[in-house]
């Protein structure tokens, strides 16, 4: 096996030749000041405390392609979704969408060109839709706060877009399944005419078949529409259906990028090939898997050197000392030292 040491700031997903990815996300970094209140911290005598969400993120994400983020709860998928469409500040690096980055010099023209560009679902169906508010106004929302940039469908076309009535416009949240909300969810996505979209657990929520429906409604509107999806999810399954790039996070950093084809065939980071075997398996019935080993450490407090050392089967010293940094290894980007030293 080969390994080659590359910079830890080129990330995997790149444009065609001559082309720069819509998105581009380079050594992101998203710290949370999570300090007691000053008094209690002077009686308690302690210092401020925080939490690194997210740790030196980088990749890309070729316009008219799917890139997923993997990873248990906490590892930090959705603080990179809310910086990706500006819902928070990142403490350092950049992410650019179509070249502009929106959190540091772009103009307020170039601002308000891309946000139109950029449209978000949310996990909770039932709570990211005003139930004081009719479907129509919901959808259109985004074109009322964009104005002349936005889409030109109207609300009727998006529902019947997201396979709903037009007539269902008139109606109210609390009227539909969760499904359905979804459905509408997603309409209102599309209402500013985007060209990405950040899905957050989109069907995490909802029951097996209609998760089916969400996802194959999700795919066939990113092909027809030409749209670029940041996928996040926690479920092996659905990012494998979805998803054409994934990377793998663990307490705020990428422990794994690769093509899905080639992450599921040939997993090289020891926390990838965990979440793989945990994963239910069709052709494996009646298999016994041990369940994942410890838990996530505390990120206000995170290991040294490693931080998936204390879970790691293939730990050594050098894995307590020195923080790996990503290098490729074929179409794979791993950081692991088992894996550079040939023991993984």
């Amino acid at each position: 096996m080969t390994v080659t040491t590359a910079d830890t700031a080129e990330p995997l997903a790149t444009a065609p030749e001559g082309e720069r990815p819509l998105v581009a996300v380079t050594g992101l970094i998203r710290r949370f000041d999570v300090s007691k209140p000053w008094l209690n911290r002077m009686i308690e005598g302690r210092g401020r405390a925080t939490l690194t969400a997210v740790s030196d993120v980088n990749f890309a994400i070729p316009e008219r392609s799917v890139y997923a983020l993997v990873g248990e709860s906490g590892s930090g998928k959705s603080t990179i979704g809310k910086i990706a469409v500006g819902l928070l500040a990142p403490s350092e690096g950049t992410v650019a969408i179509d070249g502009i980055d929106l959190h540091r010099e772009a103009s307020t023209a170039e601002r308000r060109r891309v946000r139109a560009e950029i449209q978000m679902v949310f996990q909770d169906p039932y709570a990211s839709l005003n139930p004081r508010w009719r479907v129509g106004d919901i959808i259109e929302e985004p074109r009322r706060a964009l104005g002349p940039r936005a889409g030109s469908k109207s609300a009727g076309d998006l529902l019947e877009a997201v396979g709903l009535s037009a007539r269902d416009a008139e109606k109210y949240p609390h009227e539909f399944s969760g499904g359905q909300r979804q459905r509408i969810c997603v309409a209102r996505a599309l209402a500013s005419g985007p060209r990405f979209i950040v899905c957050d657990e989109p069907t995490s929520a909802l029951d097996v078949s209609v998760q089916a429906q969400v996802l194959n409604l999700m795919k066939d509107l990113q092909a027809d529409l030409g749209l670029t999806y940041l996928f996040i999810s926690h479920d092996l399954s659905v990012v494998r259906y979805m998803a054409d790039t994934i990377g793998v996070l663990y307490l705020g950093g990428l422990v794994e990028q690769a093509p899905r084809d080639t992450l599921f065939a040939a997993p090289r980071h020891p926390y990838t090939r965990m979440l793989l075997e945990a994963a239910p398996r069709l052709d494996a019935f009646g298999r016994e898997v041990p369940p994942p080993k410890g838990e996530i450490p505390d990120p206000i407090n995170p290991p040294t050197g490693c931080p998936f050392h204390p879970r790691c089967p293939l730990v050594q010293e050098r894995c307590r000392i020195e923080r790996p940094v990503q290098r490729a290894v074929g179409e794979t980007r791993v950081a692991c030292h088992a894996v550079e030293e040939g023991r993984g």
